[in-house]
């Protein structure tokens, strides 16, 4: 038997940081929209446990460590016998790691789907979010793996089901940006929160909407790598609508109005800067299976 799961790239179109709890977590209001890009994990039947990594960002991902490893490790423990059966585990790392979209985050929640069917649990989505906040904040959302507004530290979800498919560019200039390195070099803690958003909102209106938006992340992260504001510049010559930087970068979102205009501004920008991870996709309306082409 083998079993496979996207693990769709996480895009914060908008990240406000509202304050920080006494245990050190930062409080957030985020709209978060998924890829129709990213990594792919496969389980298939094996006589003992294993684990590979294959694609362009191997090499980047730390091993025993590993995010999907640890997912494994904790439905067992939940689950018992119910688990035990051995699992060979295959991660295609397409995202880059340290990114600010998710990836490690998204490889654990797509490990923690693909697991429960792959032993024949019956795991209610609860249950699956209460194991994933345990690996980190960003695990319930990108079990959800749909538009929707994060709160708290990342565990309060809200479904946006009437935002619109985008297309977007993707853009990582090959630097990795660590999280925490991003977070302490944070002037200001207590911003305002996310605007409400229009109902039903076009394209147009969202776009508007997310200029009156940020990345409180943004600034913080451009002081640490002054890249992020080359990559900006490139999108908004090529005709983005909108061009900000995802999480806590390195990789910046552009939104094009059709999906040829961002394919052919992310074919221009590769030409330029061809190290660069440059992708063009659709954001995605529901639960992700996808390709790579």
């Amino acid at each position: 038997m083998k079993l496979e799961s996207a693990a769709p790239a996480k895009i914060n179109l908008a990240l406000h940081v509202t304050g920080r709890r006494d245990d050190g977590y930062h409080t957030l209001e985020s709209l978060v929209v998924f890829a129709g890009y990213g990594d792919r994990l496969t389980a298939a039947a094996a006589d003992r446990d294993s684990f590979s990594v294959r694609g362009p960002f191997a090499a980047g991902l730390p091993g025993e460590a590993n995010l999907v490893l640890r997912a494994r490790d904790l439905l067992r423990e939940r689950f018992g016998a119910r688990a035990e059966r051995p699992v060979a585990l295959t991660l295609e790392k397409n995202l880059p790691v340290a990114a600010g979209v998710g990836g490690g985050s998204s490889d654990a929640a797509a490990a923690l789907n693909l697991l429960v069917r792959f032993w024949g649990i019956d795991a209610q989505p609860a249950a699956l979010a209460e194991i994933g906040v345990r690996l980190g904040a960003d695990i319930p959302m990108c079990l959800a793996a749909r538009p929707l507004i994060a709160r708290g530290i990342g565990e309060t979800l809200e479904p946006v089901p009437s935002l619109p498919p985008l297309s977007i560019l993707l853009v990582n200039p090959g630097l990795p940006l660590a999280t925490p390195v991003v977070f302490a070099a944070l002037m200001e803690r207590e911003n305002p929160p996310l605007r409400a958003l229009p109902p039903d909102a076009g394209l147009a209106e969202l776009v508007d909407w997310l200029r009156r938006a940020r990345n409180d992340l943004e600034p913080p992260a451009l002081s640490l790598m002054p890249e992020i504001g080359g990559v900006l510049g490139q999108m908004r010559t090529e005709g983005a609508l909108i061009a900000r930087m995802s999480g806590s970068g390195a990789t910046c979102y552009g939104i094009f109005k059709t999906p040829g205009e961002a394919r052919r501004a992310g074919i221009a920008i590769a030409g330029r800067h061809p190290r660069w991870l440059v992708q063009a996709t659709t954001t995605m309306t529901s639960t992700p299976e996808f390709g790579h082409a």
